[in-house]
């Protein structure tokens, strides 16, 4: 149950959306007249309080920039604004160079759809389908998409072990990813959900950039950070064949004792969920930086 992937990729792309962020806003900002502003200005692709549209597609590249008017699901992001996600560990695996292992340096590591090892491996990580979308907000200009920014994204395999790391996966690099934000600060990937190893609460870590550029050269980072999983959901999912690690792992540690999540009960962390174990799930967080 030791590992943690940390994918640190140069996709070689030229341009540089150089994005200068505070992490500072008064309150007023968004209460007054700049709510409305922002309202009207942002357009986040997930609707409903169920999480994101549908399961995120395979692909390189980020969804093309939204031009339609507020969805429900950034009417509810700003209304949430205001409150920064909290900075938590990369973790000890987490693949970006910073302890060994670097994914963010290797061609095509930019990519939507992050089952599967790339590179010298096309392993495949098997389990229930999962698709999630992180909503990025610039909580210093009212809450604005953070449209230009980028994220990497890894998690640990159904059996708790992760690529580049745990024994026997040293040479995958499976569930690690980079997308760039979308113009309504959407980042999507499609994975698999992830398993529950003795210690922590099912989650995946993120790392957020400036850009891609700045992932590439694994600098400028603005947020460090954890989505937390629903508990229904990995109730359900463990429940499965092919997660009996995670099925037994699960109870040993709750929400409220997990090392990072345990403080606050991972109340801004925590993703919106909806799907099933046999159609896949999807999941959503508001990102505010």
């Amino acid at each position: 149950m030791t590992s943690v992937p940390h994918p640190d990729h140069d996709r070689g792309l030229g341009f540089d959306l150089s994005t200068l962020l505070s992490r500072r806003r008064t309150l007023g900002l968004f209460l007054g007249a700049g709510a409305a502003a922002a309202l009207s200005a942002c357009t986040p692709g997930t609707t409903g309080t169920g999480g994101s549209t549908g399961p995120a597609t395979g692909g390189t590249g980020g969804q093309a920039p939204g031009t339609a008017g507020p969805t429900p699901a950034v009417t509810r992001a700003l209304a949430d604004c205001g409150v920064e996600i909290p900075d938590e560990t990369a973790g000890p695996f987490p693949g970006d160079g910073s302890n060994g292992p670097d994914v963010l340096e290797a061609s095509g590591v930019v990519r939507r759809d992050i089952t599967s090892s790339f590179g010298a491996s096309s392993t495949v990580a098997g389990g229930v389908p999962l698709a999630f979308t992180l909503t990025l907000l610039d909580n210093s200009k009212g809450c604005r998409p953070l449209a230009g920014a980028a994220v990497y994204a890894w998690h640990c395999d159904r059996d708790g072990r992760y690529s580049l790391y745990d024994p026997g996966l040293e040479n995958e690099n499976f569930l690690r990813g980079v997308q760039e934000a979308d113009g309504n600060g959407h980042v999507s990937f499609a994975t698999m959900f992830p398993g529950a190893y003795n210690g922590r609460w099912p989650h995946i870590h993120f790392e957020v950039f400036g850009s891609l550029k700045h992932a590439a050269a694994a600098g400028r980072v603005l947020k460090v950070s954890q989505l937390a999983l629903a508990e229904a959901a990995c109730r359900e999912v463990y429940a499965t064949a092919g997660y009996e690690t995670s099925r037994r792992n699960f109870p040993r540690t709750a929400l409220a004792q997990d090392n990072v999540f345990g403080d606050d009960g991972g109340i801004h962390q925590l993703a919106t969920m909806s799907g099933s174990a046999a159609k896949g799930y999807t999941a959503s967080l508001n990102v505010t930086i």
